[in-house]
């Protein structure tokens, strides 16, 4: 199984976009036989940097520069890969573009992806038509993720997203120094309960993901959803690509939850054994997020957003909510 890269060589690249000037974005399409015209539009990004552009010939593309040392060539080539198969099969995942039958791109010690530009407005999730249809489409994804493996994409496990990411925050010396051995022992308690979890449920079945399917990576039109950035693709189980979209009470969870899944059982199986695996997940994603701001934190872009990461409020709100999420772990989980 292949890891990110972005543990060894983070460091390296304390200010990774310093040289991607707009004039460098538009040299970089230029040297794959696209030119803009000037007018570049930033697109809410932190991971990567996300440009619209408008071309000469008067349509515009959007245009990702992948963060340095975040995945190989090969991890970027095979998530570029699964957006092209579903795409082949009519799902509307906006995939890049190929230029000379390429599609990742190189200039000035930079990667880059171009994609078409799609609009779309945020769905309403409080509308069960809305649920169902997300939920048909989710289906049809994970129909053809579960058809092959990924080589070269991590896996989400209890390892990846969870241990990893503690033993980099320990190491970092960014937990606030009075508060790191209570967060440590929460952080810990809470992977046991996870690892316990996933351990009674083998053989747990993972497929090729979104990975990062929430509301913000739906785009919504009168023709319905269209899914965007599949940069956190990855194996796992299935209700990863399930849980991030239910809200509110269990009983408005549980209600939205079906709606889902009346959708994505009319394309792909769901084994009902991995509701039991939504609130592990939502506490790896929560121990995950906090070791990605502590990653990028050398990135300025990121104390400028993120201000109060670190601070001591910070981690007792942390310490705080991992215990909300080990007592939530013991409670029955959603039904169908």
């Amino acid at each position: 199984m292949s890891v990110p890269v972005e543990c060894a060589v983070i460091q390296k690249h304390s200010r990774p976009y310093e040289g991607l000037t707009p004039d460098a974005v538009l040299d970089a399409l230029e040297s794959i036989g696209l030119r803009g015209d000037g007018r570049l539009l930033a697109l809410n990004s932190y991971e990567n940097r996300v440009y619209q552009v408008s071309l000469e010939d008067g349509g515009y593309v959007v245009v990702k520069f992948y963060r340095p040392g975040r995945w190989s060539d090969a991890q970027i080539l095979e998530e570029h890969g699964f957006a092209h198969e579903l795409s082949d099969r009519e799902v509307p995942v906006v995939s890049p573009i190929k230029v000379k039958n390429e599609s990742l791109h190189k200039f000035s010690g930079f990667r880059f992806a171009v994609y078409p530009r799609r609009g779309g407005r945020t769905p309403e999730l409080e509308d069960e038509k809305v649920l169902e249809w997300i939920g048909r489409f989710l289906g049809r994804i994970h129909a053809i993720g579960a058809a092959k493996r990924f080589r070269h994409r991590p896996a989400l496990t209890a390892g990846t997203f969870g241990e990893e990411a503690r033993d980099w925050l320990v190491s970092s010396g960014m937990v606030a120094a009075d508060l790191q051995e209570v967060w440590l022992g929460v952080v810990d308690e809470a992977l046991d309960k996870v690892k316990r979890t996933f351990d009674a449920m083998q053989p747990v079945k993972a497929i090729r993901l979104h990975g990062d399917c929430h509301v913000g990576n739906i785009l919504w039109t009168d023709d319905g959803p269209h899914f965007v950035d599949l940069d956190d693709a990855r194996m796992g189980p299935a209700a990863q690509d399930l849980w991030m979209l239910l809200s509110g009470e269990r009983n408005a969870a549980q209600a939205g939850l079906k709606k889902l899944l009346d959708g994505y059982r009319q394309f792909h199986d769901f084994d009902e054994r991995e509701l039991a695996l939504i609130e592990p997940l939502r506490t790896l994603r929560l121990i995950h997020y906090s070791a990605w701001l502590a990653r990028r934190w050398d990135d300025p872009a990121f104390p400028a957003a993120f201000p109060w990461f670190g601070t001591q409020r910070y981690w007792q709100d942390r310490i705080l909510e991992l215990r909300e999420q080990t007592a939530a772990m013991d409670e029955p989980p959603l039904t169908v």
